[in-house]
């Protein structure tokens, strides 16, 4: 089995590895993990234009990696558990919808993509990458800060605007936001009938949602639930403490990957 992870939107592969390893390390007998950096994240060398950053582009591109490192081809590779978080989740989905590696298992971490272009839960992300390019990392989060869209996030979840400031001071962040604005533009799927095919090719799955998270809305976790007929595991807001979040997450994740 390899178990693959993909991270959230401006964030790299440490995030799920920092997330997921002690669950890994315990309940899952994975021959490989592999942890992938999407295209203009972490160590990637890659930028490109608005159509290399469509969904499925990047889920091709993630797919093909783990298929060389795995040396195999698609029909041929090992059987795979997916992780992703945020628009990892769904990167994975449409992995798994596109049967573009042998997925077994998908663990679909408090999602935000759903069936809509850039919903309102993801319309910060498109300013944020106009004020990078304008004004620059410091001067951006100046303006952000004074932006009704930060101020809505702050009043519903303090760590939620806390991540959003965050994407002024990721790595490369002005020469890389193109990610920003193009990858919310995206839908997860057609409609949530869309999703009923995982189940129907036996793939199991888990929805993670949390309450009070305005970029990860918990209708968009139950939605997915709903459409999966997966089970919806709700972990604590990040509010009231990022470590009991952390841990109900791992726990709940580790005995779902053991059931």
């Amino acid at each position: 089995m390899v178990t693959v992870l993909l991270h959230g939107l401006g964030a790299d592969r440490h995030q799920p590895l920092g997330l997921f390893a002690p669950v890994l390390t315990t309940a899952e007998r994975s021959d490989s993990v592999i942890a992938l950096d999407v295209r203009a994240h972490g160590d990637s060398p890659l930028l490109g234009a608005a159509g290399d950053f469509a969904l499925d582009a990047l889920a091709r591109e993630l797919a093909a990696t783990v298929t060389a490192a795995t040396d195999g081809t698609p029909a041929e590779a090992e059987p795979v558990t997916l992780i992703g978080i945020s628009m990892g989740a769904a990167l994975a989905l449409r992995i798994a919808l596109g049967e573009m590696l042998p997925v077994r298992r998908a663990v679909f971490v408090r999602p935000a993509f759903a069936g809509e272009s850039l919903p309102p839960n993801l319309r910060a992300f498109p300013v944020i990458a106009e004020l990078l390019a304008r004004l620059g990392p410091a001067a951006g989060a100046a303006a952000f800060r004074e932006s009704s869209l930060y101020q809505h996030v702050a009043a519903a979840s303090p760590l939620g605007a806390s991540g959003l400031l965050g994407q002024f001071t990721a790595p490369d962040a002005a020469a890389r936001a193109v990610r920003l604005s193009e990858i919310p533009r995206n839908s997860a799927y057609r409609d949530p009938a869309e999703l009923a095919a995982l189940a129907a090719r036996g793939v199991s799955s888990l929805v993670v949602a949390a309450p009070r998270d305005p970029v990860h809305p918990m209708t968009v976790a139950e939605e997915w639930a709903a459409g999966l007929g997966s089970p919806l595991l709700r972990v604590p807001a990040r509010d009231d403490g990022q470590p009991a979040q952390t841990a109900a997450l791992r726990t709940g994740v580790a005995d779902w990957l053991r059931g």
